[in-house]
């Protein structure tokens, strides 16, 4: 542990285990409910097991930058502050969802939060990430973007436009790698000559931030922060958070049902490397009597996640008139 993470108080870690614990069981409640056909959509993808990831590298921002990402957005949203009955509205396809009931779980957005989605092509957020942080360096701000991307799409076109561009213009963005070692079914050893990704800013001429453990909250926290300092001030960084997702790529992926290799991996990660443990355990060992604070949090993040549902099934559906709303501009 870091000096700067010696210095965290008891307060804000419980706000981080709070945000882990509302992110596990709001992703665990739509998994449920996409199996009961009450989220429908082509597909779902959760965020359980990255959600250290999340937690760390948003508190690591002010309110004033901005923060994207890709299909993979839930969890993410949710540490940005978004309100989790708008959340389940737009998973459940109502009018009060934050996208209007017209993205669904892939584009959750919020202009309020410069949360910027949410976006259900491969690798297709990272140009628009480049764009955000021109717009920054063009008005002269110190703004930071984070990019959040998995490590599938490292292999992608987008990916070396983006980040070569970010360095030639000195842009401040973090580029921020969830690696969860599994691009879709494929193993990262089997898409990728260079398995240590950050390796590859390189080749980019710009800041290789460090592989960082995604599952420990406040590595991920310090590791940001640093990264997100230097981009004020000089340009991009990429840096990569070491992860697991506990369920298939999406919710119809039959993997860790099918190969016994994967199944077994998981229950490692499960066992000795999840997020919510691992804070836990600190939290314990800096007071020996916070169990029953800890169990209040859980209980408290079911009852959020009962409100929410509650909430999106009582919304309206989107009329008509919604619909070919905000397709021009004016």
């Amino acid at each position: 542990m870091t000096m700067q993470s010696v210095t965290l108080d008891k307060q804000r870690l419980l706000d981080w285990y709070r945000q882990i614990v509302l992110i596990r069981k709001f992703e665990t409640k739509c998994d449920e409910l996409y199996r009961e056909k009450r989220i429908t959509g082509v597909y779902l993808h959760l965020y359980s097991g990255h959600e250290a990831v999340g937690v760390g590298s948003v508190a690591a921002l002010r309110q004033d930058d901005h923060v994207i990402t890709a299909y993979r957005d839930h969890g993410i949203a949710l540490a940005r502050g978004m309100d989790p009955n708008r959340a389940m509205a737009e998973m459940m396809g109502k009018r009060t969802g934050v996208s209007g009931g017209k993205g669904g779980s892939m584009h959750l957005a919020s202009r309020e939060l410069n949360f910027w989605g949410g976006y259900a092509i491969v690798a297709g957020h990272l140009p628009l990430a480049a764009g955000i942080a021109l717009k920054e360096r063009y008005t002269d701000t110190d703004n930071v973007v984070l990019c959040l991307l998995g490590d599938g799409s490292s292999n992608n076109g987008y990916f070396h436009e983006s980040l070569n561009m970010s360095a030639v213009w000195d842009l401040p963005v973090v580029w921020l790698i969830e690696n969860n070692f599994v691009g879709m079914g494929t193993r990262i050893e089997d898409s990728s000559g260079q398995t240590e990704l950050v390796k590859r800013a390189i080749a980019y001429g710009m800041k290789e931030g460090p592989r960082v453990d995604g599952q420990n909250v406040i590595e991920v926290y310090d590791a940001v922060s640093e990264a997100i300092d230097y981009a004020r001030k000089h340009g991009p960084v990429l840096m990569e958070a070491l992860t697991y997702r506990y369920k298939g790529h999406g919710v119809s992926d039959k993997q860790f049902d099918e190969r016994e290799d994967l199944r077994h991996e998981l229950e490692d990660w499960e066992a000795n490397k999840d997020p919510i443990n691992i804070l836990g355990s600190i939290l314990r060992a800096q007071d020996s009597d916070i169990e029953p604070e800890l169990t209040r949090i859980a209980a408290e993040a079911d009852a959020v996640v009962a409100e929410a549902v509650e909430y999106a099934e009582n919304s309206p559906a989107p009329t008509y008139d919604d619909l070919i709303n905000n397709i021009y501009v004016g």
